[in-house]
């Protein structure tokens, strides 16, 4: 499935409430004229809270909410009454989002639950009222706090795909054809490069009842890692598949050297990537006769685990299958 108006980052000032003044209050009743200290505490403010939403596939219903503000708690009541909280400000975002600092330097959180909730700036504390000073000493306390500020901040939240197979490889080496094929989504596919300019995630049915989720990102060129093409943008989604497939056209001079250069980039990215398992996929390898094929496999580099396909034909393609289960589910 495509992913309509996809949105994987948005930047927000946040601020959860300021925490209610407690009061200062004394009893007072017809025969009580000279009554103790009963005044209440404040409210907590309110909290933001973070939930994670499976249905949510995108950041898109964020991203112009550019400032949100918890209310704040109520001021104490006579009677030792605490003030009411601030109600909680929750936003709902896509399982594999992950908060980050102003600068993108810290991780805050990492919502990778659906339905839990996860505390991402805690609501000032509500102050004390004047009951909470009464001592056997001090009888009539006329001090109270003030309630605690809240917290304010810019977070950055960025979607990371929660994908089990990550296709990577040059524009137009066919991945978004391969995704078509295997799975029901219906990546937009042409003859010319950048075709995909968003992920597209497809469920890839395996056997009788095992599937796993594919996720055909953008092509890479030489530079990526720096900001060429389409830059860094989705390399972040690469960071939570499971598996890589690395994607190769046979029509290529040099498959080793086309091999490289991805692995280059992704390392200039995050070099713990090329800690994941990963596959080398040959495509299109109905455009090659025999003697072709031949001359193909001295250029192959080793050791990894290598595999022929064409989406067209559908030649390899259970084969591949077979391999992509297997390092999804290694034995021992």
């Amino acid at each position: 499935m495509g992913i309509p108006n996809f949105v994987d980052y948005v930047k927000m000032q946040l601020r959860s409430g300021k925490g209610g003044a407690g009061i200062i209050h004394f009893m007072r009743a017809k025969f009580l004229p000279k009554g103790g200290p009963d005044g209440g505490d404040g409210g907590r403010g309110g909290h933001i809270i973070l939930r994670g939403n499976k249905q949510y596939a995108t950041l898109l219903h964020l991203k112009y909410r550019k400032h949100v503000h918890a209310p704040n708690g109520q001021t104490g009541g006579d009677g030792c009454k605490t003030g009411a909280n601030g109600k909680d400000v929750v936003l709902d975002v896509p399982l594999g989002t992950v908060a980050k600092s102003e600068d993108g330097e810290e991780i805050l959180l990492e919502i990778l639950e659906d339905k839990k909730k996860y505390l991402l700036l805690e609501g000032g504390k509500g102050g004390w009222g004047n009951a909470h000073f009464k001592t056997a000493t001090h009888q009539v306390p006329r001090i109270a706090y003030p309630g605690e500020a809240g917290l304010a901040a810019w977070i950055v939240l960025e979607l990371k795909l929660l994908a089990d197979v990550g296709l990577v490889g040059l524009p137009n080496v066919g991945k978004s054809t391969l995704l078509s094929v295997i799975s029901a989504a219906k990546p937009r596919i042409a003859d010319y490069p950048f075709t995909t300019l968003l992920p597209n995630l497809g469920v890839v049915a395996y056997r009788e009842q095992g599937s796993f989720v594919m996720a055909d990102m953008p092509g890479i060129i030489e530079g990526a890692s720096t900001g060429k093409g389409l830059g860094i943008r989705f390399l972040r989604h690469i960071e939570r598949n499971s598996v890589l497939v690395f994607m190769v056209e046979a029509t290529v001079a040099d498959i080793g050297k086309a091999y490289a250069l991805l692995q280059r980039e992704l390392t200039a990215y995050n070099p713990l990537l090329l800690d994941k398992p990963r596959l080398l996929v040959i495509t299109k390898i109905d455009l090659l006769d025999s003697t072709a094929r031949a001359d193909l496999v001295r250029t192959i580099p080793s050791p990894i685990q290598t595999l022929f396909i064409s989406a067209h034909t559908e030649e390899g393609l259970t084969q591949l299958k077979d391999a992509i289960w297997q390092a999804l589910h290694p034995v021992g």
